[in-house]
């Protein structure tokens, strides 16, 4: 990941709405969520949750994809993983760092 890709991914996430949208469709896994499902467990209006929905999928944080009349939007775990590598990358000072992935591809410590 870039320094403007990293840039870009953390402007998309520091906002509390998109925050909450990208967690959300972290806790959904790879089925992901539709916007309408999305908008009643956020307790937000759809249109509101569209315009979010844009900037995170801009930033390479969200995929989406057309099933049939709905739209799934699903977090890019890849690329989330990405991120936290970059912001980690010379963690523990260049020492073996204690990060490992899980069987939901997501990085811990």
């Amino acid at each position: 990941m870039t320094e403007d890709q990293t840039v870009l991914a953390l402007a998309a996430l520091a906002h509390p709405q998109r925050l909450r949208a990208f967690r959300a469709l972290v806790v959904a896994g790879p089925e992901g969520l539709t916007p309408s499902v999305l908008a009643d467990h956020l307790g937000v209006a759809r249109n509101a949750l569209s315009f979010h929905l844009k900037e995170l999928a801009h930033a390479g944080l969200v995929t989406v994809e057309q099933q049939g009349r709905n739209l799934i939007y699903r977090a890019d775990f890849p690329r989330m993983n990405g991120l936290l590598g970059y912001l980690t990358e010379h963690c523990c000072q260049g020492g073996i760092c204690e990060v490992s992935t899980n069987e939901a591809g997501c990085q811990t410590c």
